[in-house]
């Protein structure tokens, strides 16, 4: 074949590549859209998400909270990282800084108003209560949120070395503003006096007050919103240990409760599907999380794990969970102290202290969510700011 010959081909093959390109883009748009580049990163949430809040409000976590990944207590109810620190990662972004943990923190790329044991509706009893529930509810999170952003600017306008370390104005409205909320509102319900049916009863109220806050930083100016559902609260070990006679399904996990987060998260993407009406300038995306973390309690082995219904790092009972012996607590045993310690490998367990998840399986769960393959558009992470998809 001589030179012109390749030339041709090779302009031929370009005019159909652009042909493909030009076609699949009309045909999907998301093929054409840009990815998103979110300057900064708002987070309201309980502990599957408090980088630190409760830490530094109240009494931290101990060793081996932390270990895996930071090598230390980092404020966090896991052996290592959260969902929300992937997902800060996958835009480049600094781990975020819980907003009460001031001590040398920058938030110049965002903050994080999580608390654990935090709920959507105003909690009781309030921590220190025995049992009690963070007094950092949602609604206290979202008035964190508003101080923050005013007094934020304030600094920058102030100059100074403190500035740096405050976001940007406009960072506020090119923000991702993520949400995972609402298990311990579940939770609250459980361990009350409520039967099942009127847990679920209280769901329609849980997530119409849910859907406020989300308005009402809308009206603040935010526009993307990454929305976590709640998971299968009935494969934990603290509600399994609670409630022992309960049914169980093929994995071990107790129905009743499952079906209240299933139910929780009908009606929340339902909520969401709705706020897209009422918020046309948002980019509102639901996210399930209940299927990607209920496979690891069914088929664990698949994945790589083993002993998911089992506490990595707790004592006592079948489960290895006692509320009498908390993770890197002291207890005595046969008159005898010890330090409530880890298993041997968290990388191949899901559950870590009894309610939350280890490193490992909160990379798996956030692998699987960020191709947008159970969210509500179905776009990835990736994807987040784009309407309409």
């Amino acid at each position: 074949m001589g030179y012109t010959s390749i030339k041709v081909s090779v302009i031929t093959l370009g005019y159909f590549f652009m042909l493909f390109v030009t076609f699949t883009s009309i045909l999907n748009p998301i093929f054409a859209s840009k990815i998103c580049e979110f300057p900064a990163i708002f987070n309201l949430g309980d502990s599957n998400s408090d980088t630190g809040t409760l830490s530094a409000a109240f009494t931290p976590p101990k060793s081996p909270n932390g270990d895996t990944y930071f090598h230390m207590p980092s404020g966090r109810f896991s052996d290592g990282r959260l969902i929300i620190d992937f997902v800060a990662k996958s835009f480049n972004l600094p781990f975020l800084s819980a907003y009460l943990d001031s001590l040398g923190t920058s938030y110049t790329h965002g903050a994080n108003f999580a608390s654990a044991r935090a709920t959507i509706r105003f909690p009781s009893p309030i921590i220190p209560a025995n049992g009690g529930y963070s007094p950092f509810y949602l609604d206290v999170q979202y008035q964190q949120f508003m101080q923050f952003k005013e007094r934020s600017q304030i600094i920058r306008k102030q100059g100074g070395k403190f500035a740096k370390l405050m976001p940007k104005e406009e960072y506020f409205r090119e923000a991702l503003y993520t949400f995972d909320i609402g298990h311990n509102d579940i939770g609250a319900g459980i361990f009350s006096n409520m039967s099942i049916e009127e847990v679920k009863a209280s769901v329609p109220d849980i997530v119409d007050t849910f859907s406020i806050y989300v308005k009402n930083i809308y009206e603040s100016g935010g526009r993307s919103f990454w929305i976590h559902s709640t998971g299968p609260i009935g494969c934990l070990a603290y509600v399994l240990t609670a409630f022992p006679s309960a049914e169980k399904d093929s994995a071990g996990c107790a129905k009743e409760y499952n079906e209240v987060s299933r139910y929780f998260n009908y009606k929340l993407k339902e909520a969401v599907s709705q706020l897209r009406k009422d918020l046309p300038l948002a980019a509102l995306t639901f996210v399930d999380l209940y299927p990607v973390k209920y496979s690891l309690f069914a088929e664990p082995k698949k994945y790589g794990f083993e002993l998911p219904l089992i506490v990595c790092c707790g004592y006592g009972g079948k489960y290895n969970f006692s509320d009498d012996a908390p993770c890197g607590e002291t207890i005595a045993v046969n008159n005898t102290k010890m330090v409530v310690g880890s298993c041997d490998n968290p990388s191949v367990r899901v559950n870590w202290d009894g309610s939350h998840y280890t490193d490992a399986a909160n990379k798996f769960v956030f692998d699987r969510i960020s191709t947008g393959e159970f969210s509500d558009p179905p776009i990835p992470l990736s994807m987040a700011c784009r309407r309409n998809a």
